[in-house]
């Protein structure tokens, strides 16, 4: 099967089944997946190589969503990454917070997978 495209993403969830779920439904489709689940995973992971797209929840119990995307877009190693918060945080101002921390795509919780699917097929 031929790669969606050539980077890689990283998930970044504290919740297992939603690491589980989009893990499986990525690489399903073809695409490279790294899995964190939790922010200080996710800042090791952003040190070593360019990442593609990161798939990002706010609320985790170490470092949150927002911080790894401000770290994210002062790194020049990862400047062509787009992030893409998935959260529960559902307020317009969470979503703008979102938005101003460099998000390209802001999915609120629950969402489904198949329209998640379609927005990223979209970014890249």
């Amino acid at each position: 099967m031929k790669k969606p495209f050539d980077g890689k993403i990283l998930v970044v969830d504290d919740d297992p089944y939603i690491l589980m779920s989009l893990d499986f439904l990525f690489r399903k489709k073809g695409y490279d997946v790294l899995v964190a689940r939790n922010g200080t995973e996710a800042l090791d992971f952003l040190q070593k190589e360019p990442i593609a797209i990161v798939l990002l929840d706010i609320m985790m119990p170490d470092v949150d969503g927002y911080e790894i995307a401000r770290r994210i877009k002062s790194s020049e190693l990862q400047k062509d990454c787009r992030i893409v918060f998935i959260s529960a945080k559902t307020s317009e101002t969470d979503i703008q917070k979102g938005y101003d921390a460099g998000a390209s795509l802001y999915v609120c919780k629950p969402f489904s997978t198949r329209d998640l699917m379609k927005q990223i097929e979209e970014l890249v």
